[in-house]
């Protein structure tokens, strides 16, 4: 007969009572005045930069605001006469037609060759791209006012490059031609400062965003017989319509704003040839004084480049609602 001895378990530690665990904080509970006031300081810089200047601008374009008004500070509240006066003259209404004009062309540009110059960079290999990504960044971070006077003296009726490289090909009649007498001439100079000032900025921002798109869609794409237009059509540009809106948004603004290439180049001559709506607001403030006619031309720049940008919004939401 065999004995069955019991086999007892051995004793179970004793476990430490767990630490009480911290109170999480809820996400409607009230966070105290702390976090405001850390970031209070930029924000009421941020408003003091950007709105102050805003609305400084608005309210001397209600004012009859000259030098005297300048000097003594007692202007006058005239309303909506300095916004008939501008509407009213005839100048101002062909220097909006050349604003447009300058953007449309300018924009188009910009969009076409930075998107080229993106497709291109894909394609090359690792020395390639580095190559021509460094070239791209060297170009965007020339200032503005030294690459305007690059293109000066390139274009320059006696010394620049352009006219003796011109000449020595055979077109004669450019021998010390006078570029900026010319209104067609200065326009295109300066329609091609701003492109090669803005294309790397738009071709690199396409680039990056085309080295997120899926491998496997293009070779799909080209399984199914796709020609590459074809294929950015169809593939590419839908997946990166949110890029190329905000890259359009931006350019709009740039080349709706160019001031300072104008002003140096050529201040808006011969005549009006490239005189458009900032060059236009400040010629009319500093010419004779009339600070509020040249607020009014700001306001009115704002109020057109807004309403652009939101027609263009509306279009691709439109059609992005009726691509789903």
């Amino acid at each position: 007969m065999s004995v069955i001895r019991e086999r007892t378990a051995p004793p179970r530690p004793r476990l430490r009572p767990a630490p009480p665990a911290r109170r999480r904080r809820r996400s409607g509970e009230p966070r105290g005045p702390w976090p405001y006031v850390l970031i209070a300081p930029a924000v009421g810089g941020m408003l003091y930069l950007l709105l102050y200047p805003l609305l400084r601008a608005v309210l001397i374009s209600l004012q009859d605001f000259r030098l005297r008004q300048l000097i003594v500070g007692d202007a006058e509240f005239v309303g909506l006469r300095n916004y008939r006066t501008l509407l009213s003259d005839p100048r101002f209404w062909e220097v909006v037609r050349r604003t447009f004009l300058f953007m449309a062309v300018n924009v188009a540009l910009i969009m076409v060759i930075a998107t080229l110059v993106a497709l291109m960079t894909e394609r090359l290999g690792r020395f390639g791209r580095g190559v021509v990504l460094s070239s791209l960044v060297l170009a965007w971070a020339m200032p503005v006012i030294a690459a305007t006077t690059v293109f000066q003296w390139l274009f320059h009726s006696e010394f620049g490059i352009v006219n003796r490289l011109l000449t020595e090909a055979g077109f004669t009649s450019f021998d010390r031609y006078p570029w900026f007498a010319h209104g067609t001439a200065a326009f295109s100079i300066l329609v091609l400062l701003i492109v090669w000032q803005s294309v790397p900025f738009a071709a690199i921002t396409v680039y990056s965003a085309l080295t997120t798109v899926p491998a496997e869609l293009y070779e799909s794409a080209r399984l199914d017989g796709a020609t590459a237009t074809r294929i950015f059509r169809s593939v590419t540009f839908p997946i990166l319509r949110p890029i190329f809106l905000l890259v359009f948004s931006l350019e709009v603004i740039w080349t709706f704003k160019a001031f300072v290439q104008i002003w140096v180049m050529t201040r808006g001559g011969p005549g009006d040839a490239t005189t458009i709506l900032p060059v236009y607001a400040v010629q009319t403030a500093l010419a004779g004084q009339r600070y509020d006619l040249g607020s009014a031309a700001s306001m009115v720049t704002v109020v057109l480049m807004s309403g652009v940008l939101v027609l263009y919004f509306r279009q691709m939401l439109r059609q992005e609602d009726e691509s789903r």
